[in-house]
């Protein structure tokens, strides 16, 4: 029998999860047997077509072409669970963000917005993902924002995602960036955005002009994900303020409706500003939901807290504790180089890093656990188990990195050294080397 691929004694390390890993609390509950035994170290790699066909210590197969990875560390694809591609690489257009606020950040994307046209918001998008690809990223969530008439963001990636979908799933939220009530058309152009192909129905309730509206457009988006059978994405909550707690609502209208797993809370740093005894409350309301919580660590950390003195605030949400308490966490860049952040290179490596510091997961255990925030729990939240993971019959998307574990590969920030997309090498790199010139 003669395969398309095999990638040759790769390290191979068994899939975890938000349950089902050792050290975190719920690993009991769940059944990890599908997947490859922990105990296997070096296997050969059988892949025909876009599928894996065969793992095994050694296949006595010939294959169209063999890759040697002498021992590297392979590993499920990376997932970015929330970015903004249409905002990407936009940093000091029409000017700077100099407060590094979050409300400064939205006044200057309204200006620059009002010169997008569909070919801007494409070649930035693409840029920005084979940028994220090399680095290992596979999947993506990214948010359009749909708060012009002309829908000219959410219609860029709409075209993006078909234009890369050879090499790269590529999910589409509709995003009020203004909020759906504030403005009397966005609630219109929301629609229009689901009727488009939108993957998602996003939202910004913090943001909305009272806190009635902030209430009644989270009611409005469940209702819109339930007609036209959509995910669910809000940015919820991402204020510093203890008395933001649209959380709360998200969390009861998710019980209701029985949408669980289909329904993510992105940011929800506020939560870190609640007094304990609501957060205990909180937390044990949204143990009952099945929702999932997406933290961008990078930008959280650096546009909350900005009016603080001292002492200061992370302004994060509660990773660890979320994580803890058995709920799934995945983690974001949410933005690349635009005007709510200036830097960025799109390696998943640099967020969960920042996640380990900011929430003090430094056990190994939570070193692993932020790993999985950027790899299976983002494939939970993009609700693409299925289609996601190194399985016999799985689709072939894989990452190799010069690594040894997942705890190395954070710690140096390991180089991805061969991307597989759907069966085929899509990019190869080549960890630097230091060479020393003289004695020392």
């Amino acid at each position: 029998m003669a395969l398309d691929l095999i990638l040759r004694q790769g390290r191979l390390v068994s899939q975890r999860g938000a349950a089902g890993f050792p050290g975190h609390p719920d690993s009991s509950e769940v059944d990890d047997s599908s997947e490859v035994d922990s105990e296997v170290d070096r296997v050969d790699i059988g892949i025909e077509g876009n599928r894996i066909v065969a793992i095994a210590p050694h296949l006595d197969l010939i294959a169209s072409q063999e890759i040697v990875l002498n021992g590297q560390w392979v590993s499920p694809p990376f997932v970015e669970s929330h970015i903004h591609l249409d905002s990407a690489l936009t940093a000091g257009e029409p000017r700077w963000n100099q407060s590094g606020t979050l409300f400064e950040g939205i006044e200057i994307w309204r200006e620059r917005k009002q010169a997008l046209t569909q070919a801007d918001v494409e070649a930035r998008a693409i840029a920005v993902l084979k940028q994220m690809a090399a680095q290992g990223v596979l999947f993506v969530r990214s948010h359009a924002d749909v708060s012009e008439p002309s829908l000219t963001a959410l219609k860029g990636l709409l075209a993006v995602r078909e234009q890369v979908r050879d090499w790269l799933t590529l999910q589409v939220v509709a995003f009020p960036q203004d909020g759906i009530y504030g403005d009397a058309q966005t609630e219109q152009q929301m629609e229009e955005a689901l009727r488009l192909g939108a993957d998602g129905v996003g939202g910004i309730p913090h943001y909305e002009l009272t806190r009635e509206d902030g209430v009644r457009s989270l009611q409005r988006i469940f209702e819109l994900a339930q007609t036209y059978d959509r995910l669910i994405d809000i940015h919820c909550d991402e204020i510093d303020d203890d008395q933001s707690r649209f959380l709360e609502v998200v969390a009861a209208l998710t019980l209701r409706t029985g949408l669980g797993a289909r329904v993510s809370a992105s940011h929800t740093t506020a939560f870190g500003s609640y007094n304990n005894a609501y957060a205990l409350k909180l937390m044990g309301i949204l143990q009952r939901t099945n929702l999932n919580f997406i933290a961008n660590p990078l930008i959280n950390i650096t546009l909350q807290g900005r009016t603080d003195t001292y002492p200061k605030r992370r302004g994060l949400t509660r990773i660890k504790e979320l994580w803890q308490h058995g709920l799934n966490v995945s983690l974001g860049h949410d933005c690349i180089q635009d005007p709510w952040y200036s830097l960025g290179t799109g390696n998943m490596l640099e967020v969960a890093h920042m996640a380990i510091h900011a929430s003090q997961m430094t056990g190994l255990a939570e070193i692993n656990a932020c790993y999985d925030m950027i790899t299976v729990n983002g494939a939970r939240t993009l609700n693409l188990e299925d289609r996601y993971g190194i399985a016999v019959g799985k689709p072939a998307n894989l990452i190799v990195l010069d690594a040894e574990s997942p705890y190395d590969a954070l710690r140096r920030r390991a180089t991805v050294t061969h991307v597989i997309a759907q069966g085929k090498p899509l990019v190869e790199t080549t960890p630097p080397r230091s060479q020393w010139l003289s004695r020392v």
